[in-house]
């Protein structure tokens, strides 16, 4: 399998009761086993899986992720998936081992990582008034983006330009390319 990008984990990541949750068949793709693996060690170590580090997805949850999924088969097919938070995720760490599951650590990291420093810049933007306090974060900011989107941001020589919108806030970065 070829290396997987923090892109891959970001595209894969879903909000369910206020968390960016991994469902538990994308993260057995991550992690190059089946489902019921993933299902097996959480089952096989309740221990290391307390409250907050594994979310059971209700019935009522996953018919309203599987209307916004383009088809119905991403997990749940028999029962109900289950979901994990990042330190759920950070737990499977612990119990699957192979040098893909290692990997698939890493890349987890790295985008939960990503995400809390754009997540915390972007709210030190919304309320800074400095113009060259504002820079710098924006810049910071498309720093962040650019990481996560590596693979899939289209540049050229020169330049790559970024727009992203928020509800409170929209903003269009151009990192210029040294030569």
């Amino acid at each position: 399998m070829s290396p997987i990008s923090i892109e891959t984990i970001q595209s894969l990541l879903i909000d369910i009761r206020g968390e960016r949750v991994l469902l538990d068949s994308d993260v057995a793709r991550i992690y190059g086993v089946d489902t019921k693996r993933i299902n097996e060690a959480v089952k096989n170590n309740p221990e290391k899986f307390p409250n907050g580090y594994i979310v059971h997805v209700t019935k009522l949850e996953w018919e309203d992720l599987k209307s916004k999924f383009s088809t119905s088969n991403r997990g749940g097919k028999v029962k109900l998936p289950a979901a994990f938070p990042e330190r759920g995720l950070y737990m499977l760490a612990t119990i699957l081992k192979s040098a893909q599951a290692t990997q698939a650590t890493f890349a987890i990291i790295e985008t939960f990582t990503k995400i809390r420093e754009l997540s915390s810049t972007i709210k030190e933007l919304s309320v800074v008034k400095d113009e060259g306090k504002q820079k710098s974060l924006m810049q910071q900011s498309g720093e962040i983006v650019a990481d996560i989107f590596d693979e899939g941001l289209q540049t050229s020589d020169t330049e790559t330009s970024v727009e992203l919108n928020f509800a409170v806030l929209k903003f269009k970065h151009t990192v210029k390319r040294k030569k």
